[in-house]
């Protein structure tokens, strides 16, 4: 899941949303050194993600990346899940999205000082280009994917993954909605765990 599933799946809770958001550039014991509540939500993200990644869905989508992305085929699943999050009319209509959007930055902004450098300066990005909401988008979308290729060592060029997100893109919007019928009830099992187990409360 990329960052829209990610803010989506921290239920409200600030705290929660930062670890949950900032998780992959926290690496090794430099979690132990966030508050517990971003703690939790550093270890809720991972969950989501070994999930996402042995999840049957996940597996057939990424065989459309495959052959030209191999192991960042994953990485653009990621980006695909948010779109079809983001035009989920169960989920969001187009304005609950852009208030969800506006929210998720509007806490990012109080909880700056948690912010890992890397992660601190692309969010000025995320907020100006309001990614969130851009998902919703085929063009958002494929600027998405063209991150992917951005932060890679090893890839030159997008094109090809959005020609094949737009010619598989029926298969694609079914394995999200395969996936999001697993992931949503098992992120809200974890958050509940998470609740339990430290006493966060929304």
């Amino acid at each position: 899941m990329n960052y829209l599933a990610h803010a989506y799946l921290s239920f409200g809770h600030p705290e929660l949303l930062t670890g949950n958001m900032i998780s992959d550039f926290v690496k090794g014991k430099k979690k132990f050194t966030y508050p517990p509540s971003i703690q939790q939500g550093i270890m809720l993200h991972r969950a989501i993600d070994t999930l996402t990644d042995t999840h049957e869905a996940t597996r057939e989508a990424k065989e459309i990346f495959r052959p030209h992305y191999r192991l960042y085929s994953g990485a653009f699943v990621d980006v695909v899940y948010d779109h079809f999050l983001a035009t989920d009319s169960t989920e969001f209509s187009e304005q609950s999205l852009l208030d969800f959007s506006q929210q998720v930055y509007a806490s990012l902004d109080k909880q700056v000082e948690w912010l890992p450098e890397r992660f601190a300066g692309m969010f000025p990005f995320m907020k100006e280009h309001n990614w969130l909401f851009h998902y919703r988008t085929r063009w958002g979308t494929g600027k998405s994917l063209g991150g992917v290729v951005r932060r890679a060592a090893y890839l030159t060029e997008s094109e090809t993954a959005f020609q094949l997100f737009e010619e598989h893109y029926q298969l694609l919007g079914d394995c999200y909605r395969h996936f999001w019928a697993s992931v949503k009830p098992f992120a809200r099992n974890q958050f509940e765990m998470l609740q339990k187990d430290a006493g966060i409360t929304l």
